[in-house]
């Protein structure tokens, strides 16, 4: 899932007073060494943004209206005040420009295990989620797993998962990622 947001370029002020004018302020770093752009969103926008939107997995297009970027990137980070639910700060990573980034992808469990049906087991979820590295224009959305055949005791393990081309694990190959267990 690729989701947009605009931005303008800000200089350096008080970002007390942009969050009261309903900005948001932001910074994209990543697609020029270790310079960065200094950025606000729209609250609003920003806000929508981060119902969809999951910290080191959801690739966001980023369009600086005023300014010299336009590219994908990874929400990094996001800051908000301790107590109440206002947004202080995004970071986004510039993914263009790396040959291989690292994202993490929400594991999808199909089917009810025979060890759930006939043998009256539960189904263990150990991982939600596998660490991959793939090149920027090759990030799966989800993996599916079935785990209707599984019996009590057994599991699928990160290196039983199947990959797409291009696409490597970084989690521990004997990582246990769901499994059924005996009640």
């Amino acid at each position: 899932m690729l989701l947009q947001v605009n931005a303008s370029t800000r200089k350096p002020s008080n970002n007390r007073s942009l969050r009261r004018n309903g900005q948001i302020p932001a910074t994209v770093y990543g697609h020029k060494g270790a310079d960065s752009i200094s950025i606000t969103l729209d609250e609003k926008e920003a806000t929508t943004l981060l119902r969809e939107a999951t910290i080191n997995n959801t690739m966001i297009e980023v369009n600086v209206t005023d300014g010299d970027f336009k590219g994908r990137t990874l929400l990094r980070e996001v800051q908000n005040h301790p107590y109440k639910k206002e947004i202080y700060h995004l970071s986004f990573f510039a993914i263009e420009s790396q040959s291989k980034i690292e994202v993490d992808i929400p594991l999808h469990f199909v089917g009810v295990p025979v060890g759930v049906k006939v043998g009256g087991g539960s189904v263990d979820t150990i991982k939600n989620y596998v660490r991959v590295s793939c090149s920027p224009n090759n990030v799966p959305e989800s993996f599916e797993l079935d785990i209707a055949p599984l019996e009590i005791g057994k599991g699928i393990h990160v290196s039983e998962i199947a990959y797409p081309e291009g696409v490597k694990p970084v989690t521990e190959g004997t990582a246990l990622v769901v499994t059924i267990l005996k009640k």
